[in-house]
């Protein structure tokens, strides 16, 4: 997100124009700018849940290839995009806030295989709300998680998605 989004306000917000609209919360779902054109006809919203809400719904009613497109958007924690400085903004200060990008040489071994193994099961990246996790509570969902179903997991990992796009508004509409 740019520099200063925080002090946006959501009347701004609900008087913007559908390319400012997209331009400014089409990173809220990773790399996924269709949501937030989506959510714009929804406006005005009367709070920040309202508009969160009108995000989630815009993704609930895409098929399941949109569903699948807009997880496999996210990038592999602890990944190679990460390593080589591509993530996101947000997904930087993310994974920081887990301690993903000081992780040691083991922990990163980690990381990797159950990347490779996640992705090789559900044809997508882990993804979950790291601001809500530890590195330890991160690898312990990473492992149950595995056990799951790909349907379960698709759906576990769109509820996911959910939570870091309300959290991605909370830093956006904070103060």
């Amino acid at each position: 997100m740019p520099p200063d989004v925080d002090r946006v306000a959501l009347g701004e917000v609900n008087g913007l124009d559908r390319p400012d609209f997209v331009a400014l919360l089409g990173g809220i779902f990773e790399d996924s700018p269709w949501v937030a054109d989506g959510a714009w006809a929804s406006r005005p919203f009367a709070g920040v849940d309202d508009l969160h809400g009108a995000m989630v719904a815009v993704v609930r009613r895409a098929g399941t290839e949109a569903h699948l497109d807009l997880l496999r958007a996210h990038p592999d924690l602890a990944g190679r995009l990460a390593e080589t400085g591509r993530l996101t903004a947000s997904s930087t200060a993310e994974q920081a806030s887990a301690g993903l990008d000081r992780l040691t040489p083991a922990e990163k071994t980690r990381f990797n295989g159950l990347n490779e193994a996640y992705r090789d099961k559900f044809g997508f990246p882990f993804i979950i709300a790291v601001r809500e996790h530890t590195k330890q509570s991160i690898l312990d969902r990473f492992e149950a998680r595995l056990a799951n179903t790909a349907e379960q997991e698709r759906q576990t990992a769109l509820e996911e998605v959910f939570k870091i796009a309300r959290l991605r508004l909370a830093q956006l509409f904070r103060g």
